[in-house]
């Protein structure tokens, strides 16, 4: 192992997740942008188009479970490099496959299924390594380390060949899990019985899996992932293509759709700071900062897509989708943060339920986005106020039913 002066054990832990989470978040947004000169070479119609920019959500519904049962078995160590190393190579030999609709769609639900494994089992170690005190800003570290992800990968992909980009990104995944190798600190992961917690826990070890499905607290945090992922999952897969065949986007143009991505990292991080300041300086309690980044992250982006829909000029709608993004990234210290709140020794399978149920929107929304803008002869006002919808649903659920003392 490499020792890093400077860098505590904590930090390497964040450090080596976070760049993790970059891959993992890089590699979704490939096909969204490169679906668009590979359907000029191979002629896909829209709805061929929606099946395989869903089949990625489709493998990740599969694994969240599995990935929570595996890490305690396993190790998060292992599964980590596991889950790593398959959806680096699932990345790397797409372009080999692309010819094939059924081989695409196969290899793009193995890629889904190899990354829905990375985040229970990262959740399961934040659980058991990180400081109540430092959660929320390892969180935001963690979450706007994917839109950086995103970010780099939007910039770099629309200037170069479709293949490239498969084959670069899928090489920085091989190269992570040497240096997962090298820095992953000895001994980083705790046992749930010594918690390094600064504040009082109870051991739960009765637990049913019934527990897990008929809590109002978990389904408030269930809602609310559900509600942010619908938006996500619709901008993610389908804002190249509305900016390309709807605003006369370029390849330029497609470069700018990092710019969402961009705003999500630095306001994620705000937020982060910002709900541990309001927690340590400001006495504010867990579960109101844990509701107010949640409404902040969900009734925001929704006001916002709902301007977004009705835009027609590039500039402006950039700007509103990236506020809408922006605002998203605050639920980092909101819902996605209350799992180690209410659940600490069992914060992988909480995470892996609700990440579960929020991957449906992404099984949902590439066939049904395609199937809403055929039939309405290409306008997708509904799909955006339908979101617009779902996130204020979500909303009300999470702040009428959400807690903040450990319940599991």
């Amino acid at each position: 192992m490499v020792r890093l002066r400077g860098l505590t054990r904590t930090s390497r832990i964040v450090a080596l997740c976070s760049a993790a989470n970059f891959i993992n978040s890089a590699d979704r947004v490939i096909m969204p942008i490169a679906i668009i000169p590979m359907t000029d070479i191979f002629q896909w119609s829209m709805h061929a188009q929606g099946w395989i920019l869903s089949a990625f959500a489709g493998g990740y519904l599969t694994s969240q479970i599995l990935g929570s049962f595996w890490v305690n078995r396993l190790g998060a160590k292992n599964i980590l490099i596991c889950s790593v190393l398959l959806w680096s190579i699932a990345t790397f030999i797409t372009p080999f496959l692309a010819s094939s609709i059924t081989a695409l769609v196969i290899c793009r639900k193995i890629l889904g299924f190899a990354e829905g494994l990375g985040l229970p089992t990262i959740f399961h170690l934040f659980a058991h390594s990180i400081p109540v005190e430092e959660r929320s800003r390892a969180f935001s570290y963690l979450l706007a380390s994917g839109s950086v992800g995103q970010t780099f990968a939007s910039i770099i992909c629309p200037h170069l060949n479709w293949e490239a980009c498969f084959y670069w990104f899928g090489a920085l995944g091989f190269v992570w899990v040497i240096m997962w190798y090298l820095l992953y600190p000895e001994g980083a992961f705790i046992g749930e019985d010594t918690l390094p917690l600064h504040a009082s826990k109870v051991v739960s070890r009765n637990i049913r899996w019934v527990d897990f499905i008929t809590s109002r607290p978990l389904w408030a945090i269930y809602m609310a992932h559900f509600a942010m992922n619908w938006s996500s999952y619709i901008i993610m897969q389908w804002l190249p293509t509305y900016l390309t065949r709807n605003l006369g986007g370029d390849a330029h143009s497609l470069s700018l759709t990092a710019v969402p991505y961009i705003v999500n990292s630095i306001v994620g991080i705000i937020c982060g700071h910002l709900a541990d300041g309001l927690l340590q300086n400001k006495g504010w309690s867990v579960l109101n900062v844990r509701r107010l980044m949640t409404c902040i992250g969900l009734i925001g982006p929704a006001l916002f897509l709902a301007i977004f829909c009705v835009v027609d000029h590039l500039a402006l709608a950039l700007l509103f989708v990236s506020i809408s993004m922006g605002l998203s990234a605050s639920n980092s210290a909101g819902h996605l943060s209350n799992h180690v709140d209410i659940a600490p020794n069992h914060a992988a399978t909480t995470f892996a339920i609700s990440n579960t149920i929020a991957t449906i929107p992404g099984v949902l929304c590439g066939p049904l986005t395609a199937s809403i803008v055929t039939a309405s002869g290409g306008s997708w006002m509904t799909v955006f106020l339908g979101a617009t919808l779902i996130n204020m649903f979500g909303a009300f659920i999470y702040f009428t039913n959400s807690v903040a003392t450990q319940v599991l």
